[in-house]
């Protein structure tokens, strides 16, 4: 510990090292980063009792958190609402009582709070001074808090809403200073940080913070600003903003971030600037925002009956638009779905955390099925090339292995044989790999990934073992996080391992031998674990589809996001991908809740998994750089991977759920309430779902979920019609 003693010091250990984008990664859910941030104490005292190492003096001022505890059983939205409530109050309740309370500092904290600190009162104790302060502010006193040599995480420059210089003088006055007001459209004193006025959090009810994420989500594809177009994006931001805050330069300056560490005053700037424009008719943008509130959100994701969806029409990710260059059009989208298992096979010691903190590394299985002659070779020259780089090193260790294996045949049974040479890194195995071949080559990659190309499925028979499931066990454990594959043998000569099962692979079917070979595990968990694709169904006199070549241009242009690949290690974030993870999360929960298709549901969860890794992988390939457009890219692909699995495996899995011989639609799930007229009653409501090949004794249930999502609305008569507002989304 060592004393702070001018603010300029503070103010760049706020901002220096990783601060700003640790602060960033902690607000976008990796919390363990907390103990990363530059630690601050304002409430030390001498002696045993609350002396911390290097600290020599009492320090004059005290530390106090304000944090909110979420009433229980609220649901997610009426928690954020609550919580973006109270977060906008408190600055103001602060301020209103700064003098008495000998306000010293102000901050927002790395989570859901803030952190003051104010004068102490030297009569009292550090549990009295906190009470002191407590009541003094009308907030619940926190008696975990009383810790006098408790530590604050330490958050940006940004953050910072009020700062005193007399919090670096000891020996000051206790009476704070007093020049607190900001002139308007000017910066703050530069004795201090001043905080503005309040002005009201939400506009006709709408919280700010909710117009603000909406605003992103439809003018810049849910991204906020990054320093490469922050200017103009604040700039436009504020511009429509001024319409619905009194063109207030305070009221803007209060509900408009510094984004991605934009300097306070840039940021103030921006808004002068904006204030200046001219002023034209109520914004569009903005317009469209306000309206979204008024409107029920119908899920984006719908099912083709007879086609899987398409592939986004506009820009792909540069790597996919690299490796399906060469592929004819009708191949394109099985390209697409089948370059991952080899481009993850390239990452080695790579983890990333999902939505729920379980950390994953890139396994990725994909199974091609599709009619006789399709074309499932489309796949074969973008994997090929993938590759390259794996097969030269494993040729080389192969050699290494040919030649030990000769040498121990030479020397014969009785004779000192060399051990087995170290580093034989071969990722690539044969497709008819015996067992214990293949936990050999897993327990010496090197934390490498093992990959196999199958041409046909059933080619997996090999591995099948004496349960007859033993090839279905092993694709589910290289899907589990920390899962182990191997055996124990008591023999000298036999393989006794259990590596880290890292296996990915490609394969290719007909849809009814792909049907065949699942059918014993349709509820198993194979499925899910697996990302299938397809090939549609050409006319009978079709013309024949044309590839282009890879050539040595096209490895040149694929050879850097083959290296970032390799080069990356470690835990890895990426903040966007985990955003898309949970808005595909909240649609699938969405169509599940119309669809009533709890087959669709079970399956979208590892599906929304594998999206996510795809996601990561384009990521890293791209240089730890994220592209706007694999948004819609990894949002397709997850729908598409659904498609497949409702088309080829739904209807039987439904069947193997129930146990019956009852059937559901041959096309994947169905929005339910498109299927209904406008008014309908119960009675209709069960129709629709026994047409479906449902159970009818879960229509109430259905019916309750749509209403309190205000699908419908109940009449007095009893029956129900759909909303206004479902019916103009």
């Amino acid at each position: 510990m060592r004393p702070v003693n001018e603010r300029e010091e503070y103010l760049r250990m706020r901002d220096g090292g990783d601060q700003v984008q640790n602060v960033k990664r902690i607000r976008a859910g990796e919390e363990r980063l907390k103990s990363a941030l530059v630690q601050m104490n304002y409430s030390c005292l001498p002696g045993a009792e609350g002396k911390l190492r290097g600290a020599r003096t009492p320090s004059r001022s005290v530390g106090m958190d304000i944090d909110f505890k979420v009433p229980d059983g609220m649901a997610a939205e009426a928690q954020q609402a609550w919580l973006t409530e109270r977060m906008a109050a408190v600055p103001a309740l602060v301020m209103a009582k700064r003098k008495e309370l000998g306000l010293l500092m102000l901050e927002r904290s790395a989570t859901k709070g803030y952190h003051l600190v104010f004068r102490r009162r030297p009569e009292l104790s550090q549990q009295e001074n906190l009470k002191w302060a407590s009541q003094l502010l009308g907030v619940a006193y926190d008696a975990q808090a009383k810790d006098i040599t408790r530590v604050f995480f330490t958050t940006t420059a940004a953050e910072l809403l009020f700062l005193d210089d007399a919090l670096f003088d000891n020996g000051a006055s206790p009476e704070p200073s007093d020049a607190f007001t900001m002139p308007p459209q000017a910066p703050a004193p530069s004795g201090e940080l001043a905080m503005h006025p309040p002005f009201p959090s939400s506009y006709h009810g709408i919280p700010f913070a909710d117009i603000l994420r909406r605003y992103w989500e439809l003018n810049n594809r849910g991204y906020e600003p990054t320093e490469g177009d922050r200017d103009t994006l604040t700039f436009q931001l504020a511009s429509d903003l001024r319409h619905i805050c009194g063109r207030s330069f305070e009221w803007l300056d209060q509900v408009i971030p510094c984004y991605n560490g934009f300097p306070l005053e840039e940021k103030r700037q921006k808004i002068r600037n904006a204030l200046q424009s001219k002023y034209e008719g109520f914004p569009l943008r903005l317009r469209n925002v306000l309206d979204s509130f008024h409107t029920t959100d119908k899920p984006s994701i719908t099912y083709p009956k007879d086609t899987p969806p398409a592939m986004p029409p506009k820009k792909l990710p540069a790597l996919i638009r690299l490796l399906t260059s060469q592929t004819p059009d009708i191949y394109k989208a099985a390209v697409a779905h089948a370059v991952f298992p080899p481009l993850g096979s390239h990452l080695c010691g790579v983890r990333f955390a999902y939505t729920d903190n379980v950390e994953h590394e890139a396994t990725l299985m994909n199974c091609l099925m599709a009619g006789t002659g399709a074309g499932k070779g489309c796949i074969d020259e973008p994997i090929r090339h993938i590759m390259a780089d794996i097969k030269r090193r494993d040729e080389e260790n192969e050699r290494r292995e040919r030649e030990w294996k000769k040498d121990c045949q030479k020397r014969g049974a009785n004779k000192d044989k060399q051990t087995r040479p170290e580093g034989l890194v071969i990722q690539i195995i044969d497709p008819d790999m015996t067992k214990p071949a293949l936990v050999t080559r897993m327990d010496e990659a090197e934390g490498h990934f093992v990959y196999v190309k199958l041409n046909e499925l059933d080619l997996f028979e090999q591995l099948r073992g004496q349960t007859g499931k033993q090839h279905f066990q092993l694709m589910c454990l290289a899907f589990d996080p920390g899962a182990e594959y191997g055996q124990t043998r008591i023999g000298t000569q036999s393989v006794t391992a259990r590596p880290k099962c890292r296996f990915n692979w490609n394969a290719c079917t007909t849809i009814l031998k792909g049907r065949r070979f699942f059918s014993r595990v349709l509820t198993d968990g194979p499925i899910s674990r697996i990302n299938f694709c397809t090939i549609p169904e050409q006319e009978i006199g079709s013309e024949q589809p044309v590839f282009g070549k890879y050539d040595a241009e096209f490895d040149e242009q694929l050879k850097p996001y083959i290296d970032n690949l390799v080069a990356a290690r470690g835990l890895i974030s990426c903040p966007q991908a985990t955003r898309l993870a949970k808005k595909l999360q909240a649609e699938c929960a969405e169509f599940a809740r119309l669809s009533q298709s709890e087959v669709y549901w079970n399956l979208s969860h590892r599906a929304c998994v594998i999206a996510w890794l795809k996601a990561c992988v384009l990521y890293v390939a791209n240089g730890q750089q994220w592209e706007r457009s694999i948004d819609d890219f990894v949002r397709w692909s997850l729908q598409y991977d659904l498609w497949c699995k409702m088309q080829f495996f739904g209807e039987s899995i439904e069947q193997a759920n129930r146990g019956d011989d009852s059937r559901m639609g041959k096309h994947g799930p169905r929005n339910l309430l498109e299927l209904l007229p406008d008014v309908f009653t119960l009675d209709d409501a069960r129709r629709v779902r026994m047409q479906q090949g449902m159970t009818a004794d879960k229509t109430g249930n259905m019916v309750s979920t749509w209403k309190k999502r205000s699908y419908v609305v109940q009449m007095a008569d009893g029956s129900y019609q759909k909303s206004e507002k479902y019916k103009a989304t």
